[in-house]
């Protein structure tokens, strides 16, 4: 049988790993003096766990009676619904945060409500703001992948359940239930990882004193204090938080033995209550209206400021466009060759070893990855002058574990297809991947290539360690204008930088389903 050569994956993945963990070191070499938490390092980790954990609960409570509904639920309009669900992964986050302060902040649509009624305004900064910023961007996910689970229970389940006379409570025991165990704990966990390691909701809701997470606290003590031996130990402390995250939303997930079934369409006798209709809609209604309304709020407060926008915004957008560009090609030059050697060498230590590296990134600080390059770079090179390719690089390898979980996959498919055929043919090298695997894998690259590329675009993380005032991207300037209180021009280059995420977005994800088949 032909095998792939496997160097050029062993490679990319040497070269993640010394990504990961050299740049750890570079700022553990640079520091000084002794390695001990103070009593505000304590708060920021304290803050950073119940808040990841309430962020995380929340989430998950929310999405189960929305799942459910949307499972129960035929009606015009739910698959674009259920599309728009996945619009906040690739939303930058700077922008959902303006359209949420619009709506829930002081002066916004919920406290001009609460006002007619004589009700004291919201207070979104702090921490039930960081609460409400994680939950906007964690309740779609938690509800695509519960609502997953309830897809895949066979509808003959359903069926029988009828035919025995159950009621809704019955089939939440016997069937729900069941699978709502198999699910529920692995998506807690992977949003828990995802609320530790956030840095620009914290960073734009967040912030004080009592507000701070760990990401924020490494971000304050590299940026105003250059304190490099707090910066490596909270650095430290964040990878063993996240990796620690990371290893439970492995272990916490049960299997599930629903059995298989015929594919038919799910009709929900238990669920023709005219009650029930009435609770599913009101859930539907409201979650639809919490995901959609900052996204409306943002239009609103964008178009008027169109006409004055300022002056840097063009060139920040193009440093954004290709930024994203780069890490677009970095991100694929990786994921590439390590999926192929994790496919060839299945079953093997040394897949699992490449396929951990490529994950790895999931328990990383983008921030002590962008603070160790900075130390690497400082005695040869200007780093603010290379503040952009850092970026790139650094957002290439975030979304690296995204890449790989959807090419990776793809890959095993076709080397289980067409693999023997290949082997008869001769077919190896750069001939296999020309021919057989590139052609047969455009829709998942094009995937891959979208996430990679939307991320980057809307990434406020590396840049505001090292980029000066003239070098900064779009999510940058919208940091600053909303700092500066110039909400209607951050409102227009908001509404820019989201019609450039979704068309890089579509850009790619498009260009990888056009003529895949052909």
């Amino acid at each position: 049988m032909t095998r792939r050569p496997a160097w050029p994956g062993i490679l990319a993945a040497l070269l993640v790993l010394g990504l990961s963990f050299g740049t750890i070191a570079a700022v553990l070499w640079r520091a000084e003096g002794r390695f001990a938490l103070g009593p505000a390092d304590w708060a920021a980790l304290r803050f950073t766990i119940v808040q990841a954990l309430l962020s995380a609960a929340v989430s998950v409570a929310l999405a189960v009676p929305v799942a459910r509904a949307l499972a129960r639920r035929r009606f015009i309009g739910r698959g674009v619904l259920v599309t728009l669900m996945g619009a906040p992964f690739i939303l930058p986050v700077i922008v959902a945060v303006l359209g949420l302060v619009t709506v829930f902040g002081r002066n916004g649509w919920v406290s001009g409500l609460l006002a007619m009624v004589g009700l004291p305004p919201l207070e979104i900064y702090g921490f039930q703001g960081v609460v409400l910023g994680h939950v906007f961007f964690n309740l779609p996910l938690a509800t695509r992948l519960i609502l997953q689970g309830w897809l895949a229970i066979p509808a003959e389940r359903f069926r029988l359940a009828a035919s025995l006379g159950f009621t809704s409570t019955h089939v939440a025991r016997q069937l729900e239930w069941p699978m709502l165990r198999a699910i529920v704990p692995g998506a807690f966990m992977v949003i828990f990882l995802i609320c530790t390691t956030s840095f620009a909701v914290a960073l734009t809701l967040g912030g004080g004193p009592r507000a701070t997470t760990v990401e924020l606290a490494i971000y304050q003590a590299f940026r105003f204090d250059f304190d490099l031996s707090r910066a490596a130990l909270l650095a430290l402390v964040q990878l063993l938080l996240s990796g620690t995250a990371a290893l439970l939303a492995l272990w916490v997930a049960v299997p599930q033995s629903l059995g298989a079934g015929l594919d038919r369409t799910v009709d929900r006798w238990d669920a023709r209550r005219p009650g029930l209709r009435w609770l599913d809609s009101a859930l539907i209604i409201l979650a639809a209206t919490f995901l959609l309304a900052p996204l409306a709020a943002i239009a609103l407060r964008g178009l008027p400021g169109l006409t004055a926008l300022p002056s840097e915004v063009w060139g920040a957008a193009w440093r954004s466009i290709w930024v994203a560009l780069v890490s677009v090609a970095v991100t694929l030059g990786l994921a590439l060759p390590m999926g192929l050697s994790i496919v060839a060498l299945r079953g093997r230590a040394l897949a699992r070893g490449i396929e951990a590296a490529g994950y790895l990134s999931i328990a990383a600080s983008p921030l002590v990855l962008g603070t160790g390059l900075f130390l690497l770079i400082f005695p040869i090179a200007d780093p603010v002058a290379l503040a952009l390719p850092v970026t790139a690089l650094i957002n290439a390898v975030m979304s690296l574990p995204f890449a790989l979980r959807a090419l990776v996959p793809a890959l095993g498919e076709i080397e289980a297809q067409y693999g023997r055929l290949a082997d008869s043919l001769g077919l190896s090298g750069w001939a296999r991947l020309r021919r057989l695997t590139l052609p047969r894998l455009r829709r998942p690259l094009g995937f891959a290539a979208a996430l990679a590329g939307a991320l980057s675009m809307g990434d406020l993380g590396v840049i505001t360690l090292f980029a000066d005032a003239d070098a900064g991207t779009l999510p940058l300037l919208l940091y600053r204008l909303m700092g500066a209180y110039r909400m209607e021009q951050a409102g227009a280059v908001a509404l820019i930088l989201l019609a450039l995420s979704v068309a890089m977005f579509w850009m790619f994800d498009r260009g990888g389903r056009v003529d895949a088949d052909a």
